[in-house]
């Protein structure tokens, strides 16, 4: 006599099938959220570097700058104050100021005495100067020439060039910089007599020499792409242009842009006293969430 096997019932069968099918409900919900946990904290992470990156730039830039020259522009040109200006508020995306030369301050690099030369040595011996030619001792013009050169990729040199007295900064007289059409009453275009002396080249002479100076070769402008974008922007760093000529950087032949951080929402700067204040917000839309990181430096 055979003996009886038993089978799933068709009622079983079904039950299965039903605890199957939750299971895998839960369970693809369970991953789906996993993954977009994912893209979430690598998007986070990737707005937390690109931001921080996007801020020591615009630091290592604004280290080296005339600290009463910083300006805040309206996108359309109508209006600029000074970074510290009490009337500065979000209409000034804008901020521009004019650095020295750091580079050529530096120098060159003497393998033999294993130390770097000089290139400008910021002071002018008084005694030793005459109204047509002014002696800084210790300087290689030439060399300066040289490296405006290369970094401009040959498109600017100190003919390009400026000095300022760094005595001349106590009213904040920003105007005087040149900007947007202002006339350059700091700011004096120079020519090179010999490696250790330069001339004034500019129809309105000094009043006063003082025996300190900057030397200078470009403005630095840090602007949205396009210029009237209020959010989701593009930040740009414009470079190698001379307002102190009548130059602005949209509209310099040889100005060089450079993209510092992409979908920027928030961009905000000012100045209290020789600090500069700067919040940087970017963001990225992942699945259906939009995330932003916002980062902020002090630099002095």
């Amino acid at each position: 006599m055979k003996a009886l096997r038993r089978a799933f019932t068709l009622v079983e069968l079904v039950f299965v099938i039903m605890v199957f099918g939750i299971i895998a409900a839960i369970g693809s919900e369970v991953y789906v959220k996993i993954y977009e946990n994912y893209l979430i904290t690598r998007s986070m992470n990737s707005l937390q570097t690109k931001t921080e990156t996007a801020l020591e730039q615009i630091a290592k830039r604004l280290q080296y700058r005339i600290k009463s020259s910083a300006i805040g522009v309206k996108p359309d040109f109508s209006s600029f104050i000074t970074a510290s200006d009490p009337n500065m508020d979000n209409s000034f995306t804008i901020l521009e100021w004019i650095g020295y030369d750091e580079t050529g301050f530096k120098g060159e690099y003497n393998a033999t005495r294993n130390y770097f030369t000089p290139g400008w040595s910021g002071f002018i011996d008084l005694d030793a100067s005459s109204s047509t030619a002014l002696s800084t001792p210790g300087s290689k013009l030439n060399s300066v020439d040289a490296i405006i050169a290369d970094l401009s990729n040959s498109l600017s040199s100190i003919a390009d060039a400026a000095i300022i007295f760094p005595d001349t900064w106590g009213d904040f007289n920003i105007s005087k910089y040149g900007w947007y059409g202002n006339s350059s009453d700091y700011v004096y275009n120079i020519g090179i007599i010999d490696d250790t002396s330069f001339q004034i080249t500019d129809t309105i002479t000094p009043e006063e020499i003082y025996e300190r100076y900057k030397l200078v070769w470009t403005a630095y402008a840090i602007a949205p792409d396009p210029l009237n974008c209020t959010n989701g922007c593009d930040l740009v760093l414009y470079w190698n242009y001379q307002p102190w000529s009548g130059e602005r950087f949209d509209t310099a032949q040889n100005v060089f842009k450079n993209l510092l951080v992409e979908n920027v929402t928030t961009f905000k700067f000012r100045q209290d006293g020789d600090v500069i204040r700067i919040k940087l917000c970017a963001g990225e839309r992942v699945v259906d969430n939009n995330i932003s990181v916002c980062k902020e430096k002090v630099v002095f």
